[in-house]
């Protein structure tokens, strides 16, 4: 039986790359996925318009678009996705951030070879061998190489990458739904490495381009390098209430979305 695989783009302010992103999705990458939701998480551009005017073009394509009913992040948005990957029974969820750095493509060696279903997540890596860089700085490669070796040497597996916007997730590792009470910003994916080791889960790291050009980036360099130790060294000191703490800002009760557009039904 053919796997049910979901592809989840997150979009905020993306409205230039959006396009170029949702033109990836070629035969080759429907021939795995069978439906793609776009998240939108109430940008403040033209984000939604354009995804909207892309799909009202090309109806043929499974494409779906969402509107968080709040500004979640980029966290909450994952754990929008999440949720409906579980509650319509999909097998798989791809992630693909909607700024056009990744491409969909890098992923289509790991779902045509099956290594998927050997691994709770297979994780795009920008920093191991095989990898393409574009408009990279060495500074920034440099510190994420240094974060990867410190969480390696924490939880005692080999990280590639902290949080790319190419990943793979089986959809029945996510049901316990654990990384709910995670953070709804950027540190979201730094927690789910951090999980995947608590829970004894399998990962694969694989290789994969990414390029900056006309994206804005979201992360400030500084503060995050500090918040991000301090979580590693709250996890070294006791994973386990680690895993148990509040780490949002602002928990929230209920993360939803509403049905924006959707040609399918």
């Amino acid at each position: 039986m053919k796997n049910r695989i979901l592809l989840f783009i997150p979009g905020y302010n993306c409205e230039k790359q959006i396009i170029r992103v949702l033109k990836q999705l070629d035969e080759k990458v429907l021939s795995y996925v069978e439906e793609v939701i776009i998240v939108n998480n109430r940008s403040t551009d033209e984000t939604e318009a354009a995804a909207a005017g892309f799909i009202k073009e090309n109806p043929e394509l499974p494409l779906k678009l969402l509107r968080n009913k709040d500004n979640y992040g980029l966290g909450g948005s994952h754990k929008i996705a999440f949720r409906y990957a579980i509650k319509n029974k999909f097998d798989y969820v791809i992630v693909l951030h909607g700024d056009d750095q990744g491409n969909i493509h890098d992923v289509l060696p790991v779902l045509r070879k099956g290594v998927c279903s050997r691994y709770d997540s297979c994780l795009g890596a920008r920093f191991m061998r095989g990898s393409r860089l574009q408009g990279y700085s060495a500074f920034r490669t440099f510190g994420n190489i240094v974060y990867n070796f410190l969480f390696a040497a924490v939880i005692r597996k080999r990280v590639f990458d902290l949080g790319s916007g190419l990943n793979v997730y089986k959809v029945s590792s996510l049901k316990s739904r654990y990384y709910e009470k995670f953070p709804d910003n950027l540190m979201f994916n730094y927690c789910m490495v951090l999980a995947a080791s608590f829970y004894g889960q399998k990962v694969r790291f694989f290789p994969i381009s990414w390029r900056e050009d006309d994206q804005v980036s979201n992360v400030k360099m500084v503060n995050q390098a500090l918040t991000v130790l301090k979580m590693l060294f709250s996890y070294l000191l006791s994973p386990d209430s680690f895993m148990a703490d509040e780490h949002r800002e602002t928990p929230v009760d209920n993360y939803e979305a509403e049905m924006v557009l959707d040609l399918q039904d």
